[in-house]
């Protein structure tokens, strides 16, 4: 049940729309379903012998506007409140009395006529459909007092979660006044009256939200949102310093044929100036030393930078596994880290990524703050990507889009239990879309690569394949391995295990260490998770069409140096030590 609340100054106006046809003609049989006093005039089912609408209309403007009239210019200027109460799609229909009873206690939360006061303000409650009801009303008491209204929409919004469960109707997520505004109805009917898919505040709030990904200065981040196709107006103090931004769609004019601006902060909490700021501050604008290459030099820009975010956002899982309120600073990293992938990445997961950037965008926000922010390895990861350009989505660009991506989705779920455990349920479940996003791009990202690890596993010697085989079964042995002459689950992993001992690296204590780094259990295929794990840790190829490197002395577990594993690799933070001997392995989570 979702309430949505405004504030206007014609109160006839209103009543005219709710007692019309509608912008498309929906609205059926409008009528009364409560009032303040249960007596007011009801010009939908006016049975009086000479019956007027208009009039009874009137009549009823009259009635509801008497305390605004009495008040002069007390009242207030926007003195018309009105709030539309919406049931989800499947709930069951309910009876003109029911929803009485609802407009009633929704009345009484938020303060506008609370229940045994005989000064309440008059409000109605009008039904024109069957989902949804519409309450009206003016903001003058009966004493000439202003109504109390803080946290209005709140009010209503808790209220709706107890309707939801007393009255067995799907039950929604709880906010916490985190969350974006939504556009208002005049917003939505004129974005569809002028052929756009959204409103503007939605297009812009979307071009806003990545402009900061990876973004140096606060000169380049309006440099961004002018690249972008936006209108932006700096709001500039006598001493010329910056004081806040505006910015407007071209072609989005009002009545006066002037553009519609919104500020940073009306469109989301944190896109004001100064939060902005704040993130911008908490950054490396630039590199001090090499980006990471694992070795290979000969790996593009795309692919080298996506292979270090790689690294960089297993930290971060780590850090939100942690369950510690400090972590609340990674979200806002991740999201930049998603929104530059998305901007980056082949057109064939494009669509995907951006869909997971933008549903994540919900999880950055929370109460939760973290008093020692540090993003700078996130945004830093961010940037390069930028930076780096959009990947060609084959060869090594488009392998190291599948492992960033794969790393993505755990990052993603770590960041929901995060904020499950914390009563975040709006930030938890749009954590789950987007790692639902994020697992469809990795499936496109990652259907060539696989395909090819597939092949080379099958075309394995026989006892070649059949030796790591055993190796994964002994290691994972509560993930069900299987083995069935060619046609196994594992040919990825084999091949990779057999690439990484063909370079010199121990295929067993490596493949330890892969499963040490962190939890496998959200994982929905842990064979591709421990391939693209393999794959980074000991440089291989993210595209497996490329030949592996050679190992370099002092790397990782050779066969030579396995019994010395545990002591080389000393654990980092968020990793546990690689050991050679599973018996002598930490217990997993």
């Amino acid at each position: 049940m979702v309430p949505d609340i405004g504030r206007g100054s014609r109160t006839h106006g209103l009543l005219v729309y709710l007692y019309g046809p509608g912008r498309r003609e929906e609205h059926t049989d409008a009528h009364l379903v409560g009032s303040w006093d249960g007596f007011a005039p009801d010009p939908g089912r006016d049975t009086s012998p000479d019956r007027d609408p208009k009039a009874t209309l009137a009549r009823l403007t009259a009635a509801l506007d008497l305390r605004v009239k009495q008040a002069g210019d007390r009242a207030p200027a926007k003195h018309v409140w009105y709030c539309s109460v919406r049931t989800a799609p499947g709930d069951r229909r309910f009876s003109d009395e029911e929803w009485n009873t609802i407009a009633q206690r929704i009345v009484h939360a938020t303060g506008i006529a609370p229940d045994g006061d005989p000064d309440g303000c008059r409000w109605i409650a009008v039904r024109h459909a069957d989902d949804h009801i519409h309450i009206a009303a003016t903001l003058v008491r009966g004493d000439l007092r202003h109504p109390r209204l803080n946290y209005d929409f709140n009010k209503a919004q808790a209220e709706c979660r107890r309707i939801e469960k007393e009255m067995g109707l799907r039950r929604l997520n709880a906010g916490d006044g985190t969350a974006a505004k939504n556009p208002t109805s005049a917003e939505k009917f004129k974005a569809e009256r002028t052929g756009r898919p959204e409103a503007p505040r939605e297009t812009l709030r979307e071009a806003v939200r990545q402009a900061p990904a990876g973004a140096a200065d606060e000169e380049e981040f309006f440099t961004r949102l002018r690249e972008a196709g936006l209108r932006v107006k700096v709001l500039h103090a006598p001493s010329g310093d910056a004081l806040g931004y505006n910015v407007a769609l071209p072609g989005d004019r009002n009545r006066h044929a002037e553009p519609v601006w919104y500020p940073g902060s009306k469109l989301a909490p944190d896109l004001s100036l100064p939060k902005i700021r704040l993130r911008l501050a908490d950054s490396t604008a630039e590199r001090t030393t090499p980006p990471a290459t694992d070795g290979r030099a000969d790996w593009s820009p795309p692919a080298r930078e996506r292979r270090s975010a790689t690294g960089i956002a297993e930290r971060a899982a780590v850090l939100l596994d942690s369950d510690d309120d400090e972590a609340a600073a990674q979200l806002v990293g991740v999201g930049e880290l998603l929104d530059a992938v998305a901007q980056t990445s082949p057109v064939t997961t494009r669509a995907e990524l951006a869909a997971a950037a933008r549903a994540f965008e919900r999880a950055t926000r929370s109460h939760v703050r973290a008093e020692r922010a540090d993003t700078r390895a996130l945004r830093s990861a961010a940037r390069g990507i930028v930076q780096a350009g959009g990947a060609l989505g084959r060869g090594e660009d488009g392998g190291t889009t599948a492992m960033l991506v794969s790393t993505l989705v755990l990052v993603t779920l770590a960041a929901a239990r995060w904020h499950s455990a914390r009563g975040h349920a709006q930030q938890a479940h749009a954590s789950r879309q987007a790692a639902e996003h994020l697992r469809a791009a990795y499936r496109q990202a990652a259907a060539t690569p696989m395909r090819v690890l597939h092949d080379q596993g099958r075309a394995l010697p026989e006892a070649q394949r059949r030796t790591h085989e055993a190796t994964l079964r002994a290691a994972l042995p509560e993930q069900g391995v299987r083995a069935n002459g060619t046609q196994t689950k594992t040919d990825a992993l084999v091949a990779t295990l057999a690439q990484a001992e063909q370079a010199g690296h121990d295929p067993e204590a490596l493949l330890h260490q892969a499963i040490d780094m962190r939890e496998l259990d959200t994982a929905a295929d842990v064979n591709d998770v421990l391939v693209w794990r393999l794959r980074r840790l000991v440089q291989l190829p993210a595209h497996p069409g490329e030949a592996p490197r050679r190992l370099r002395a002092g790397t990782l577990p050779t066969k030579t140096s396995a019994n010395r594993t545990s002591e080389q690799n000393a654990p980092t933070a968020g990793t546990r030590p690689a050991l050679s001997d599973p018996r002598s392995r930490p217990p997993r989570r």
